[in-house]
């Protein structure tokens, strides 16, 4: 079902509403255990603040007796996370976090059932949790599923004498298969990396280009390791990148680099301007503290 906003505990709605193999993309921000309340505030048809408010969870999490009861439950269902589960308890004994993961596994379970088989799901989380957070995931989804740890510098430097300052976030980036869908995100490049890499500019026309290889490590058959404009590159144990025929459309295009002297080989001009930008990477810091 598409445009709903369904508001309750996430396990219980996931069993009522959400198919199997329905969902394209979970990103989920759940408790971090952090011994806060989290309350939801309710506002006036005029829009002003009422007096009313309910507490949404207490992210303070108490080994009990409904604990008990799920974790036996997790357990008799067997396979892996009942595996990590009894691994948990066995380490860790029936306190706080405990009571924690077992609140995490169901849900983590329910969301695997509705993912798609080219789905991905992004877990936010803390160091407090992290580490168990990801071999509970490893259970679920499988360690082969395992995509990327992405960290999220999400506050300025803070000032702490005891210890190192945390700053940054942790998101697990994890998929249902290997035939997952994924569309490449490009950032901007950085003032520092275009005069690093893109220093050379075109007189002619102010474009600025970088200086890159034509050819790779290695000897190839065909074309690729045919020689060129009498440069024999599999005698200097490498290939060219592309075949001859693109190399010649190249040139005439103006995109190579001829070495001023007879040594060494030529080079490929890549502009700029013609760029996506950096490709996406697994350190968030250009994103402001929410």
């Amino acid at each position: 079902m598409e445009n709903v906003l369904y508001y309750g505990d996430n396990l219980d709605v996931l069993r009522r509403y959400i198919k199997d193999e329905s969902v394209d993309l979970i990103y989920l921000d759940p408790p971090f255990n952090s011994n806060q309340n989290y309350n939801v505030l309710f506002k006036e048809q005029d829009g002003a603040r009422a007096a009313s408010q309910i507490r949404a969870f207490k992210d303070t999490w108490t080994w009990g007796q409904e604990d008990e009861g799920v974790y036996a439950d997790l357990v008799t269902g067997g396979g892996k996370v009942a595996d990590v589960m009894q691994a948990f308890r066995m380490i860790l004994g029936p306190c706080d976090m405990l009571a924690y993961l077992v609140m995490m596994a169901p849900r983590l379970q329910e969301m695997r059932r509705v993912m798609r088989p080219t789905s991905s799901i992004y877990l936010h989380c803390d160091p407090t949790a992290s580490h168990y957070l990801k071999l509970l995931m490893d259970a679920v989804l499988g360690p082969e599923n395992f995509r990327n740890e992405i960290v999220w510098k999400r506050t300025s430097a803070r000032s702490d004498s005891h210890r190192w300052n945390h700053i940054h976030d942790v998101i697990f980036f994890y998929t249902k298969t290997a035939a997952f869908t994924w569309n490449t995100q490009f950032i901007p490049y950085d003032e520092a990396y275009t005069k690093k890499f893109y220093h050379f500019v075109e007189p002619e026309t102010g474009r600025r280009f970088a200086s890159d290889n034509l050819t790779a490590s290695g000897t190839r058959e065909g074309s690729s390791g045919d020689t060129w404009r009498g440069i024999n590159v599999k005698a200097k144990g490498i290939h060219w990148k592309y075949t001859i025929e693109t190399l010649e459309k190249l040139d005439k295009e103006g995109r190579i680099i001829w070495p001023k002297k007879l040594v060494g080989v030529p080079r490929y001009k890549r502009y700029l301007d013609e760029m996506s930008g950096l490709a996406i990477q697994s350190m968030v810091t250009d994103i402001s503290p929410l």
